[in-house]
């Protein structure tokens, strides 16, 4: 196939629309089903980039929940506990444990399900039945992976009425080491992004606390990454296994960090206790369920407690989670790994990752005020490693 149009581009108005090879040569994807529009091929290639350099530093399966060019969340295939399947919604999966796919899936779409919803799908291995039969139960627009097991496949085309957006990419293609873009007619050209990210980007080691296990190397290439592909500024905490908040495209890094440090908070504060057991009527379907726990959690625009309310969703009337008792348990909290796609200028960032239990950090340095940053790390005991490379993306 040497092009593909597309209904229109980024709104219904840019017309045309198409995806091709500059060169002239055959486009390195297969659409299985659907119609992929032009936000979903954007969401594809970068989340597709995302997982295949997951699986090439980790050498895991990877997955990655995408909206609107950054990720929800990133994850590897590391088994998850019991009470993480029921945050994640998926302690009735059979199988479960047998596919560290599946484990890396349900990490990822679990994170941040309030952001996921509708979200695109990238897998960096083959898609198996398990990792399919939870995709067709979430709403998703689409998904991307190396190929697809035969009855997977079949799974996934009867999800929207046979039209979900099913894309096989080569997984040996190699895309041109220059690209460009436009933007008000105006060519833009840069040599891509071939970083690559290992261990060896974490050996400078600059805070006094020198220590970090191979746990926290792995979260925090993970943060990296995810950093990467993931609209800047971006901050993404991340922790066994998987970014648990991403905080993207805000103009200042503390925005980032507060941003990310709420959706790390929420993603711990569902496994507790008092969340797992919410009475939640029986008619209340899945995505209804994230944004009342979010409620729950965060207090937002409904109190889901409060009389008049709390009917429309529980069996009995739950008590609510006070400021007391989520502070007390994320305290709790600790091993968090956050990276950084530019250099900390101030010390409130790291102030502010404390309070969701950051003890490892990864960030390029090269600010004015590396001292302080430096000295409040030492203050909490955090280990914190200068990259020397920033990670930019736009």
């Amino acid at each position: 196939m040497k092009e593909f149009e597309l209904k229109y581009g980024c709104n219904p108005n840019q017309k045309p629309a198409k995806i091709f090879m500059h060169d002239g040569s055959d486009l390195p994807i297969e659409i299985l089903c659907g119609r992929p529009g032009y936000i979903n091929f954007l969401d594809a290639f970068n989340s597709w980039q995302l997982v295949k350099e997951l699986k090439e530093a980790l050498g895991l399966p990877a997955v990655t929940s995408f909206k609107h060019v950054s990720p929800t969340s990133a994850a590897v295939g590391v088994p998850l506990s019991d009470k993480l399947k029921k945050a994640c919604f998926v302690d009735d999966i059979e199988g479960l444990d047998d596919s560290p796919l599946a484990c890396a899936y349900a990490r990822a779409r679990g994170t941040d399900r309030m952001c996921s919803f509708g979200d695109w799908v990238a897998l960096s291995d083959v898609c198996d039945v398990t990792t399919a039969k939870m995709i067709g139960r979430e709403v998703s627009d689409g998904i991307i992976a190396p190929g697809y097991e035969p009855e997977a496949l079949e799974i996934l085309k009867s999800k929207r009425k046979g039209n979900y957006n099913i894309v096989q990419i080569d997984p040996n293609y190699v895309p041109d080491p220059v690209e460009h873009k436009q933007v008000y007619g105006i060519t833009f050209e840069q040599g891509r992004n071939n970083f690559e990210i290992n261990r060896a980007l974490l050996e400078n080691i600059v805070t006094k606390n020198k220590e970090m296990p191979e746990s926290a190397v792995r979260d925090l290439i993970i943060s990296l990454i995810t950093l990467k592909y993931t609209q800047s500024n971006s901050v993404c905490y991340a922790v066994d296994g998987q970014a648990i908040g991403v905080g993207a495209g805000q103009q200042s890094r503390i925005h980032c960090t507060r941003l990310a440090g709420s959706k790390a908070d929420t993603w711990f504060l569902r496994q507790s206790d008092k969340v797992l057991n919410l009475p939640f009527r029986e008619d209340i379907r899945r995505p209804d369920r994230d944004n009342v726990i979010d409620g729950y959690i965060n207090r937002n625009e409904e109190d889901v407690t409060a009389d008049g309310n709390w009917q429309k969703y529980f069996t009995e009337q739950p008590a609510p989670f006070t400021d007391e008792e989520q502070r007390a348990y994320l305290d709790t909290i600790d091993n968090v790994a956050l990276g950084s796609d530019a250099f900390f200028p101030f010390s409130d960032n790291i102030e502010r990752a404390y309070k969701s239990g950051v003890k490892y950090i990864a960030e390029p340095g090269g600010s004015i005020r590396d001292d302080a940053v430096i000295d409040c790390c030492d203050k909490y005991g955090m280990a914190m490693a200068f990259t020397g490379m920033r990670l930019f993306h736009h």
